[in-house]
């Protein structure tokens, strides 16, 4: 035990900094502890958001974080992190145009990440970009109205809530300037298979184009795409990924670099006793041999938990986290299971079943060693965790 932290600050209130709280308690920490969330719920799920509370299957209570138990914490809401100052230790903060400076001798920084902003300048309304829930429930409240709707960008979010409006019904276009859906996670080779899943449950999947503008008089009417072809839209919902929030962190000394950058036990660089977990950080992977930035609910969860035991623990004393990263998606009846990452993959290969049924694996190797395996079999993945936590060699052997 770090017997000389008495002051915690977790910034973030998503579910990396939720867990790093709640774990700062159970492992024994009994000092201060402040949450500096910037948005004014409590702690909610945002996979929903895409999905269920899209649909309106779920009720907005029902992606709300159960506490556990009463964190007996000071919660600041509406409340963001504008600066740090490390020769102080504090974090300035702007809470309804008031600042203060919040003294700590421990961080967690969960600031977790913002959607990329439409690049060509003012939109229509009609145009939405989701993150929150306020974003969700603006878009859905509007999806009453059965518009068409246009979906910008291909990746998880964007194929996620172009399945769920055609599940709804709705006319759906879903434009990605790339080869096919969810090409930068999962690869090029199953973009086509990814693209006819949605063609096949009616989705006009537009490829290999961009948005040229929005049309409209003050309201999205039209998107006129990059080969000169226009969309009619009622709603367009524009997914183009997302950057970490580290602009608070600018004058601070800490080393960011496309997230905070930290070692393998989730310590940031450039300080003690400052941690960072979730979308915002950029943690050495000892599996994969390099930093990683990870945008996964699962993964958040984890390495919230992970982070707070560093923080405790002190750094010389610190256990690396080197859990072999999971992630999904549900599209229509399918769900997308990752297990692993792709990045700068060498080598992909069928493994089990065939892309043309719907019904696969398929696994990603680098350097002769499997790194990632992704399957539509429900739960399949599970059964190559081995092979990657043990590098074993590619293509892996069929587990029993």
């Amino acid at each position: 035990m770090h017997h000389q932290l008495q002051q915690v600050i977790v910034v973030g209130a998503g579910v990396a900094g939720a867990r790093a709280a709640e774990s700062l308690r159970l492992d024994g920490y009994d000092g201060a502890l402040t949450i500096v969330g910037a948005e004014r719920h409590a702690p909610y799920h945002r996979p929903p958001l895409s999905k269920k509370l899209l649909s309106g299957k779920v009720h907005r209570a029902g992606i709300d974080m159960a506490p556990q138990f009463d964190l007996d914490a000071r919660v600041l809401r509406g409340a963001s992190a504008v600066g740090l100052d490390m020769s102080s230790r504090t974090v300035q903060v702007r809470d309804e145009n008031q600042d203060m400076s919040l003294r700590f001798d421990g961080l967690v920084i969960a600031s977790g990440a913002d959607p990329r902003q439409w690049p060509g300048g003012p939109v229509p309304d009609g145009v939405y970009l989701l993150r929150t829930v306020e974003d969700c429930l603006a878009i859905r409240k509007r999806l009453g109205s059965r518009p068409r709707v246009v979906v910008v960008g291909g990746g998880f979010i964007g194929a996620e809530v172009a399945a769920t409006c055609r599940s709804m019904g709705l006319d759906v276009a879903l434009i990605e300037k790339a080869v096919g859906p969810l090409v930068q996670a999962l690869g090029e080779e199953l973009a086509p298979c990814w693209a006819e899943l949605h063609r096949q449950h009616g989705v006009d999947v537009r490829i290999g184009v961009g948005v040229d503008e929005f049309i409209g008089n003050g309201r999205v009417e039209a998107v006129r795409l990059t080969d000169g072809s226009q969309l009619s839209a009622d709603v367009v919902v524009v997914g183009l990924g997302v950057a970490p929030a580290t602009d608070w962190l600018a004058d601070s000394g800490l080393r960011v670099d496309g997230g905070v950058v930290c070692d393998a036990t989730g310590a940031a660089e450039g300080a003690t006793d400052v941690v960072a977990a979730g979308d915002v950080a950029r943690w050495w992977h000892p599996l994969y041999e390099q930093h990683l930035r990870i945008e996964h609910w699962d993964h958040a969860a984890r390495q919230g938990a992970a982070a707070a035991r560093t923080l405790l623990a002190g750094s010389d004393n610190a256990e690396p986290y080197d859990e072999v990263p999971y992630f999904w998606s549900d599209q229509y009846d399918f769900k997308i299971q990752l297990l692993g990452v792709t990045t700068d993959y060498d080598s992909f290969q069928i493994i089990e079943g065939d892309p043309r049924t719907s019904q696969f694996v398929a696994a990603y190797g680098r350097g002769g060693h499997t790194i990632a395996v992704v399957s539509t079999i429900a739960d399949r993945v599970y059964a190559y965790r081995d092979a990657i936590g043990k590098r074993a060699e590619f293509p892996p052997r069929l587990p029993d």
